[in-house]
């Protein structure tokens, strides 16, 4: 099993609050729709991602395991 990001797209509002905290994974593009540009949690960027889950306004941001 490996853990991934998953995002919940009914709550996503686009703040780019993740974007903002690791922008080599989440990415908010010209139309506001934010795009994850790898789902992999890593040993590299789990601490950003787990600050990205932990900051979202919305906390539509999740680490579950696949």
């Amino acid at each position: 099993m490996s853990r991934k990001i998953e995002v919940d797209f009914g709550l996503c509002e686009s703040n780019a609050v993740c974007m903002g905290i690791i922008p080599e994974v989440f990415q908010v593009d010209d139309d506001d729709y934010l795009h994850v540009l790898t789902d992999d949690v890593t040993p590299e960027n789990e601490q950003q991602i787990r600050e990205a889950v932990r900051q979202c306004p919305r906390q539509a941001i999740a680490i579950v395991e696949k």
